[in-house]
């Protein structure tokens, strides 16, 4: 009955140690899990954070695109509507009426184009001296009365 004991006093203590060998393999296997879940855990939330950020960006910038497009349409509808814009074309169908009445009056060109001469030397000479200066930064209404006046001191 001594060999018997002693068999499985042998038997036991080859278990327990195979047991707490065991053991320790899986507590190790464990904190390795253990620490390769923290270390995703770690990875996703940085990967959050970049992604957070990058949207948060993008956002910021369509933003700034929304606010940079609409300054540029109020602008462009400002252009449109420059005075100088409506004088260009008030200009071009001066022009193109005047360009059917030279061809369509035969008396009209002449007059036409002496009084142009005319406007060309006084717009040329508001460009030198003290005058033209204050011609040019402070405009004079022609009222018909004048324009009558330049007419008939001309000859026409």
């Amino acid at each position: 009955m001594n060999s018997f004991l002693i068999g499985i006093a042998c038997g036991l203590a080859v278990a327990l140690i195979i047991a707490i060998y065991f053991s320790a393999k899986l507590s190790s296997l464990k904190k390795e899990k253990k620490s390769e879940v923290e270390k995703y855990r770690n990875m996703l939330a940085e990967r959050m954070e970049l992604e957070s950020a990058g949207v948060n960006k993008l956002r910021a910038e369509n933003e700034e695109l929304k606010k940079t497009n609409e300054n540029l349409r109020v602008s462009l509808l400002a252009m449109r509507e420059k005075p100088g814009r409506k004088e260009l074309e008030r200009l071009q169908v001066m022009q193109t009426a005047a360009d059917r009445l030279i061809l369509n009056s035969p008396g009209f060109a002449p007059v036409w184009q002496a009084a142009l001469k005319e406007s060309e030397e006084e717009f040329r000479k508001t460009y030198s001296g003290l005058m033209p200066f204050l011609k040019r930064h402070i405009p004079l209404k022609t009222s018909d009365a004048q324009l009558i006046d330049d007419q008939g001191d001309s000859g026409l």
